[in-house]
């Protein structure tokens, strides 16, 4: 008798990933912008899902500096997090399809005597934003993951914070005692209290962390999710020192960082989709032996080279 044949192997186990868009854009730009990553990724995972969910505040031209009409709003992608996104939810049907998570407001406030005033930031309408992102879980998770860009890539970090169960809750009720803000309502579901259980990653390109003490909560303590992020070595719309900000509140941070030449977008090359695809590996397949993990770490570390 011939020597038994082995079984197939058994297929990848579906993944289920949420795609978070940048300021000024919307989701079939994303999709458009991440098809190269999307093709990589449906490669090892064949039976790929991506929900590309849209930010609720609909962007009008007016509401991008620099910007005096439609054309020329919808060409400019620099995607700038700084930029106050105005507007409402519904504008007129000739305004570009673009949205953000939230609107960012600066005010000056006073520091004592004889001192200048602080500059206080605050996201107006993040709330609402993560109630759109909230609500996608539930009627299109669980998700394994989450991918953001710029504005998005900040959601992203959030979205793996809150996730993160008990000790995440404690960390914002510690928070709002210092005046933070408190745990976000729409975050509460039928999973142990929440919408869903813990992220096993995410990937935040461009990203970057709400300044000030009120959003304390999603940052302290450290973000335990792993995050791999993508940054541009000639990003001008979030530096280094802003983007490394987002990395210095991830544990594990600095091992998971991965720097392309190019500025504020999601690169589309071979060895940055590779990087990317082999984080999202290692952290669906587990952790594995420590020593493999170490090597996987070094390996993504190799990739925060200007090439």
């Amino acid at each position: 008798m011939g020597p038994k044949s082995r079984p197939p192997p058994a297929p990848p186990p579906p993944l289920r990933i949420l795609m978070l868009h940048g300021y000024t854009q919307s989701p079939a730009l994303f999709r458009a912008k991440t098809r190269a990553l999307a093709k990589a990724l449906a490669k090892p995972y064949p039976a790929l899902r991506l929900s590309y969910p849209a930010g609720p505040h609909r962007l009008s031209p007016a509401d991008f500096p620099g910007s005096s009409s439609s054309s020329s709003f919808s060409s400019n992608n620099n995607n700038n997090p700084n930029s106050p996104v105005g507007g409402e939810e519904e504008q007129e049907n000739e305004a570009p399809e673009a949205y953000g998570w939230w609107k960012r407001k600066d005010s000056l406030v006073p520091d004592g005597p004889g001192k200048p005033a602080l500059t206080e930031v605050v996201y107006s309408g993040l709330e609402s934003g993560l109630g759109r992102i909230a609500a996608c879980i539930k009627a299109e998770g669980p998700f394994d993951g989450v991918i953001g860009f710029s504005q998005g890539a900040a959601a992203a970090a959030m979205v793996a914070s809150l996730l993160e169960g008990r000790v995440r809750e404690g960390a914002f009720r510690a928070a709002a005692e210092e005046g933070g803000m408190p745990f976000p309502e729409c975050f509460r579901g039928g999973v142990d209290g929440f919408v869903q259980g813990p992220l096993k990653f995410a990937v935040c390109y461009g990203g970057f962390r709400a300044p000030g003490g009120l959003y304390a909560g999603f940052y302290e303590p450290g973000i335990r999710t792993r995050v791999l992020h993508v940054l541009g070595q000639v990003d001008v719309v979030v530096d280094e020192v802003r983007g490394m900000q987002l990395v210095g509140v991830c544990e594990g941070g600095e091992g998971r960082v991965v720097v392309h030449p190019g500025g504020h977008f999601v690169p589309s090359q071979k060895p940055w989709l590779d990087a990317v695809v082999g984080f999202v590996k290692q952290c669906m397949e587990g952790e594995g032996k420590k020593e493999e993990e170490e090597e996987e770490d070094e390996r993504v570390e190799d990739m925060d080279v200007p090439f």
